[in-house]
């Protein structure tokens, strides 16, 4: 899939979700879809989830 048609989803979904569930899911869903693309960007970077393990531990500390 193409970046203009995964974006013409990501925007019906939106839409969507205005519609039938008010603004509250309107905004949900834009922040779920997100951080899906923020997850999917970081693994199709060859991310690893040992790098996400470390990151929150160090923030442990």
């Amino acid at each position: 899939m193409n970046a203009p048609f995964v974006g013409m989803i990501a925007g019906m979904a939106l839409a969507f979700a205005g519609y039938f569930g008010g603004f509250g899911a309107f905004v949900l869903v834009a922040a779920l879809g997100a951080v899906g693309w923020a997850v999917g960007h970081w693994a199709g970077g060859g991310g690893r989830v040992r790098d996400a393990r470390d990151l929150f531990e160090r923030s442990r500390r």
